[in-house]
């Protein structure tokens, strides 16, 4: 319990915080100066799984960590960090010329060194994670946020532009490291264990290979409409991206935090794990609903008030990534399952199906423009999630039909509330701040009224205490 507890405090003081920085940003910036930046996230998103290489996920599934293995991965992380620092200095001209960006060539070496620095506190995070230790890693997150944001803030409102974005990933790692290893008194080794790297490597490389699919996938749409297109339509469309992951990351990063190492410890044991499989994805669900279908509708009073006028075209695209991003927590339930099973190479070979999928629906979007990149996320999201409840059907029982019949309850209200909340647009003119108050109020009132009225209070009740009490 108290692990949830900590997860969701961390989670939300952190991810709050930085979504008011970023609100603040979104006014001082432009949308070029965040296109820029999103640019390099591919490059830094593909060099941080090389330093990593699963082996925080192999950490935490295996039951069986000694000093050595965790020292071993200690030293491969800085070695990896190290390299990819270098490989990203290297290719800086390449990326600056490829772009027509020439201040990306000065921008990456910013973001190497960051990637490089922090890579010393993986393992910490790692066996944090393990141990269920949330308040530890609430404090080097809150900390971290707090510097960085701040440093962020004033840079742009001096007139650095992009550069502060790229001061404040670099400032995030230092400060975030220091207070890890301030907080979390872990001190490697000195042993190196080729046998503690293969040992893990059997489990954490499939997820390293699924996970550089994964990110060339997701982040080819940045890569892609940054070049096609331009960069500020780049922003508007990570501005809308980021906007619907944040209630996104929040519901994973607190039940995915504890649902992998609980999953885990219960992998033998198929009712149990069928049982908190379950459990995970009504609670993910029953939130998750009506945050999407909420923000999809306030989409264009949410994108005025927060960010403001000129961050409008990122509404219709926020209202398409919403309707796609109900089906996410389907996505995650399912996939940790696999891997607490330890069934990565199962795990790898269902993401190479999905992701042919993907990049086949992403070259065809190539020849639309930007708004279509968001539609086809719809299209392979219900793919995805057909061939990942596939397994967990065939592997325990659980299969896509009774998934969708735990969660059909919440879809519906969900749909009730959202058509009752629209509704109240029709007959007030109001200013985007109060209507975004209202329909949110609205919806969220008839949406806990009819979980009261429709859903049986003992099955709503019991799920969220087993949760609870994981």
């Amino acid at each position: 319990m108290f692990a949830v507890i900590w997860s969701a405090v961390d989670v939300f003081f952190r991810q709050g915080l930085q979504f008011l920085i970023a609100v603040l940003l979104a006014r001082l910036l432009s949308p070029e100066d965040f296109g820029l930046i999103a640019i390099l996230y591919i490059f830094t998103a593909i060099a941080g799984l090389f330093i990593d290489s699963g082996f925080s996920s192999a950490l935490i599934q295996h039951q069986d960590i000694n000093p050595s293995d965790e020292s071993t991965v200690f030293y491969f992380n800085l070695g990896m960090a190290a390299l990819m620092s270098l490989v990203l200095c290297a290719a800086a001209p390449l990326i600056a010329d490829f772009f027509a960006r020439p201040i990306l060539r000065d921008l990456v070496f910013i973001l190497a060194v960051s990637q490089f620095i922090g890579a010393f506190g993986a393992i910490h995070t790692a066996l944090l994670t393990k141990k269920l230790l949330f308040k530890t890693i609430m404090q080097a997150g809150v900390v971290s946020s707090t510097l960085s944001g701040g440093l962020a803030l004033f840079l742009a409102y001096q007139g650095y532009g992009v550069w502060s974005l790229a001061w404040q990933a670099l400032a995030a790692s230092m400060t975030n490291i220091m207070a890890l290893w301030f907080l979390h008194r872990w001190t490697p080794q000195l042993v190196f264990s080729r046998a503690s790297l293969k040992k893990l490597f059997n489990f954490g490389g499939f997820l390293f290979i699924s996970g550089l699919l994964d990110v060339l996938y997701t982040r080819m749409h940045i890569v892609l409409i940054g070049k096609l297109f331009s960069v500020s339509d780049l922003g508007i469309y990570n501005r809308a991206l980021n906007t619907r992951q944040m209630p996104i990351n929040i519901l994973e990063s607190v039940f995915n935090r504890v649902a992998f190492p609980v999953f885990s410890s219960a992998a033998t044991d198929k009712a149990v794990l069928v049982n908190g499989i379950k459990t995970a994805l009504i609670v993910m669900m029953s939130i998750n609903i009506p945050v999407m279908l909420g923000l999809a509708l306030t989409a264009n009073s949410f994108t005025l008030v927060m960010f403001g006028e000129k961050w409008l075209p990122a509404a219709p695209i926020l209202q398409i990534l919403c309707f796609a991003g109900l089906l996410w927590p389907l996505h995650t339930v399912n996939l940790n399952a696999l891997m607490a099973q330890g069934h990565s190479k199962l795990f790898f070979r269902i993401e190479v199906i999905k992701k042919f999928i993907g990049i086949s629906a992403t070259v065809a979007a190539c020849y639309y423009d930007v708004i279509a990149f968001a539609w086809i996320q719809i299209f392979t999201g219900l793919i995805a999630f057909i061939i990942n409840a596939h397994y967990t059907g065939a592997l325990l029982g659980y299969h896509a039909l009774r998934q969708i019949r735990d969660i059909l309850p919440f879809l519906c209200i969900g749909i009730a509330a959202t058509f009752l909340a629209a509704l109240s647009r029709q007959f007030l003119l109001l200013s985007p701040l109060f209507e975004l108050l209202l329909q949110t109020g609205i919806g969220g009132l008839f949406y806990i009224l009819f979980c009261l009225i429709f859903i049986k209070k003992n099955h709503l009740g019991k799920t969220f205490g087993q949760i609870l009490a994981r």
